[in-house]
């Protein structure tokens, strides 16, 4: 069945917009907690990132979910991949996201996980979904849910973060600049890595409800990168405002996108035969990871784009790394989703083991020219399936006789199509791609 609300990564859209409105929120939290209670006793987590709408949504869904008899445990700003944790650890039966991950604070949105920290399987979406369209009822007042108040999950999850390295970890010596992004790390991360010994410089940790992502963290590097040459630091870690992603920056000030961090981590782990099979990557991973994991006897397959697909094929194949050039990396060792902490702080055990600088590391993934141009879709017929638009991508492919290839899909969470092209010539790869974007940009016209 196609589904109404929920995309690859929940259901995210402008605040005020249905269905990001205070009364869907409401009776999806009547609907969820319906859905989960037919289940047997049922509690379910709520968190959210730092962005002012939050308070709103949070409130409607606690409403929602108390109606539905559902009792409610709050946690506050927290990153996304910690809902997903204490979930488990609470052994409850979902948690609850309130967040729009990298976008700006008029957006928002909900993402759902299982009692076990994963994606709700399909059935359960589609149940919630049908649960949305039925008129809403309130439970007998003596079986109302109950809400309370997790005001220990910020140490919970900075200890778990920690116990992803050895108790012997030391940072000490190690100059780090951290960018929070105004959002759901800004408490955590700098603990984290301070714990950890290491001397750390914290960028965008104020936040204010409307400057989350605000050119900051993974996606606006520059204040990043300026941060790093200015203190001589040894590198620079930027988080997204839902705290599943992470890209970093070296010490030179070049970005060091989750392709790279996705090797170093895999290299270390293979190494230490604890890989456990090989890596997964995206249609969007950069055609030079492919060929450095070849290079080392590791294989490689590619998922759709989104973590949720990411972790389907790992599960499928019971691998332990996979993740997206943007940043998500899942290291199923550690945890069940992407989490940028956790990833984070693989990429500076492996620095340390190798006696070698994010700069030396990321050297051994030599990466083929890519352009990505992102063009804005309005709606209407999808201009992917345009026969010139399908024409040029074949005209493409062949100019480029096997040494490339072509990429167009429509994203999951923006009203964006995304053009990527490519190959050995970067000359000839962005003016493919820039021809491609200017033709798209016609047929949406």
């Amino acid at each position: 069945m196609t589904k109404k609300y929920f995309g690859t990564d929940g259901i995210r859209g402008r605040v005020g917009e249905f269905p990001i409105t205070p009364d869907f929120m409401l009776k999806l939290g009547w609907a969820a907690g319906m859905a989960f209670r037919s289940m047997g006793a049922c509690r379910i987590l709520v968190g959210k990132d730092t962005r002012i709408s939050g308070y709103m949504f949070e409130s409607a869904l606690e409403a929602g979910l108390s109606a539905a008899g559902a009792d409610v445990m709050l946690l506050g700003p927290m990153p996304t991949p910690a809902i997903a944790y204490l979930t488990r650890t609470f052994h409850a039966e979902a948690g609850i996201v309130i967040s729009a991950s990298h976008n700006p604070h008029d957006d928002n949105g909900i993402k759902f996980f299982s009692g076990q920290g994963t994606k709700l399987p399909d059935e359960i979406e589609l149940m919630i979904e049908e649960l949305l369209d039925a008129p809403m009822t309130v439970v007998d007042s003596s079986k109302l849910g109950k809400v309370s108040r997790i005001n220990d999950a910020s140490g919970r999850y900075i200890e778990f973060c920690k116990s992803s390295v050895p108790s012997s970890t030391n940072f000490a010596g190690l100059k780090i600049v951290v960018d929070c992004a105004h959002g759901a790390t800004y408490k955590v991360a700098p603990s984290v890595f301070k714990e950890l010994g290491a001397d750390v410089t914290v960028l965008s940790a104020q936040p204010n409800g409307l400057n989350i992502n605000d050119n900051c963290g993974s996606t606006h590097m520059g204040q990043l990168q300026a941060a790093v040459l200015a203190e001589h630091a040894d590198l620079g870690i930027a988080f997204d405002g839902d705290g599943d992603r992470v890209l970093m920056v070296d010490h030179t000030g070049a970005i060091v996108d989750g392709d790279d961090l996705l090797f170093i981590i895999a290299r270390d782990l293979h190494e230490r035969n604890k890989l456990q099979g090989g890596v997964v990557g995206t249609l969007m991973s950069n055609l030079g990871l492919e060929l450095a994991l070849a290079d080392l006897g590791i294989p490689f397959v590619r998922a759709n784009v989104g973590d949720r697909y990411v972790i389907a094929e790992l599960l499928e194949r019971n691998w332990l790394v996979g993740g997206e050039n943007s940043g998500h990396v899942v290291c199923f060792q550690h945890t069940t989703t992407g989490d940028a902490i956790i990833a984070a702080l693989q990429v500076l055990l492996s620095l340390r083991r190798r006696e070698e600088s994010l700069a030396q590391a990321r050297q051994a993934l030599r990466k083929c020219p890519q352009v990505l141009l992102n063009v804005r879709f309005a709606g209407g017929e999808n201009p992917i399936d345009h026969p010139a638009v399908k024409e040029a991508c074949e005209r493409v492919t062949l100019a480029m006789a096997g040494r490339g290839r072509v990429l167009l899909r429509k994203s999951g969470t923006e009203p964006l199509v995304r053009v990527m092209v490519e190959g050995d010539d970067e000359t000839q790869v962005r003016g493919h791609a820039e021809d491609l974007a200017k033709l798209v940009t016609e047929v949406c016209a």
